[in-house]
């Protein structure tokens, strides 16, 4: 679980379940690198059945086009780690799900991978929140592969916290 701050007893995810239960919003999640740990997370609450559906982890290219409308075109020219793939992500997640919320990740977690443009450490996210779509990159370093999964999945509930 992920605290907020040490003043608050409850954790990012039950905030962002409250959240979403008060507007009657549903989330769904399209996980590459992160492997279904931000779906998890989310199961961690007790309510969370009363917000959550369905999510995907697409590890493949093909698994991003097939599931979630990843155009390959988006793929060829701006690479699977990018804030278009996940932008896509995120829309195809919340279309295929009928959620009011969709969230992509995709990143470089690590030992191997990197590039100079694209090093070991970074996550590009897509939020679509009710319409809306947001986009971000994250650098988090070479601080090891399951470090920057767990640091991607509090990004994404911070993100959460305050977009919705």
């Amino acid at each position: 679980m992920y605290k907020r701050e040490k003043e608050s007893s409850k954790t990012l995810q039950e905030q962002v379940v409250e959240k979403l239960i008060k507007k009657g919003f549903h989330i769904s999640f399209a996980e590459s690198c992160t492997g279904g740990m931000a779906a998890a997370a989310l199961v961690d609450v007790a309510d969370a059945s009363k917000v959550f559906d369905i999510s995907f982890v697409t590890y493949a290219n093909d698994a991003k086009m097939k599931y979630l409308g990843v155009k390959e075109e988006t793929i060829a020219a701006c690479g699977v780690v990018s804030e278009e793939v996940a932008y896509q992500m995120a829309e195809g997640v919340a279309k295929e799900a009928s959620s009011q919320i969709g969230v992509g990740i995709t990143g470089v977690a690590g030992p191997s991978g990197g590039t100079e443009k694209k090093p070991v450490g970074m996550v590009c996210f897509g939020f679509y929140i009710a319409g809306v779509t947001y986009t971000s990159t994250q650098l988090f370093g070479d601080i090891g592969r399951n470090n920057v999964r767990k640091k991607s999945v509090e990004y994404v509930y911070e993100r959460l916290d305050q977009l919705i």
